[in-house]
């Protein structure tokens, strides 16, 4: 039996594992994304008879804009902070997506000061990536240092006493839950952008042709219904598993109507396709 590893795009260092036994070829994804993002060794297709692949994001309505784009906007809202003398609060993963904030925001005008959690594994990472100047942010940080700036923290910051020197300021999400307005609301942020670590429907679709594979297993997310689509419209040996990290749903709870109306429509199109469930093939 022999395995390797291959570059899956999520964060920096993530990867695929392929196993091969005899003449049989298994992939194993774990968390991946197909965007390049700058930071992290791009996704690498690897094929394969069976690829187990996530989809925390495995339903139509999720579709991403370019990086670039959403790049676009995040300069542009902490460029308006800036103007306003508001210090832009930027919440995100200190592994991953703060990095990749990071490494993409205009310091033109602006110094970027991070969270404790943030900063030492911006450190870590600068040994292998270029990032901009980043400052941290300790007891003798001042108000007025901060005013006007950036800050890049981790979400469990988010209304906690460490906040309070970051006054006046407006805070803003990066997540590909951002893509719906009762998750921004729930989190009590005033600004989301859409920016995922995770595949959009398409980038779920792409990867597994680029595999040619004949058999999938479909994890964390909305694996039933990938798994359906994927037997019913594309040809394909699928199948959902459960795993133990089952979270990151949104719920009934996280969304409003339109939001609840968007995941029906979505499930339904998928739905739709074929109400046959009886033809699914064993794998």
């Amino acid at each position: 039996m022999k395995f390797s590893f291959h570059p899956a795009g999520h964060i920096p260092g993530s990867s695929q594992i392929r196993v091969e036994h005899k003449d049989e070829v298994w992939v194993f994804t774990g968390d991946y994304k197909t965007e390049d993002d700058g930071i992290s060794t791009p996704y690498q297709p690897v094929k394969c008879d069976t690829f187990i692949t996530e989809c925390t994001f495995g339903l139509p309505a999720f579709k991403w804009q370019l990086q670039t784009q959403v790049m676009d906007d995040v300069n542009n809202w902490c460029a308006q902070n800036h103007a306003d003398g508001k210090t832009s609060v930027l919440f995100a993963y200190s592994l991953g997506k703060a990095q990749r904030l990071i490494k993409h925001l205009d310091t033109a005008q602006m110094k970027i000061y991070c969270h404790g959690a943030v900063y030492k594994m911006t450190e870590v990472l600068r040994q292998l990536i270029n990032f901009p100047p980043t400052y941290l942010i300790t007891r003798e940080t001042t108000k007025e240092e901060l005013a006007g700036n950036i800050v890049v923290a981790p979400p469990s910051a988010h209304g906690s006493p460490w906040m309070r020197k970051m006054v006046p300021y407006v805070t803003a999400s990066a997540s590909g839950w951002m893509a719906f307005r009762g998750a921004r609301r729930r989190r009590a942020i005033d600004k989301g952008f859409v920016l995922s670590d995770h595949c959009d429907w398409d980038g779920l679709l792409d990867s597994i042709d680029a595999t040619g594979c004949e058999n999938v297993i479909t994890t964390h997310g909305y694996q039933d219904i990938f798994a359906r689509y994927l037997r019913e419209e594309k040809g394909l040996n699928a199948i959902s598993e459960r795993t133990q990290y089952e979270t990151e749903n949104i719920t009934e709870s996280e969304s409003d109507k339109d939001d609840k109306l968007s995941l029906q429509t979505s499930s339904d199109i998928v739905a739709s396709s074929n109400t046959n469930f009886s033809s699914s093939k064993k794998m």
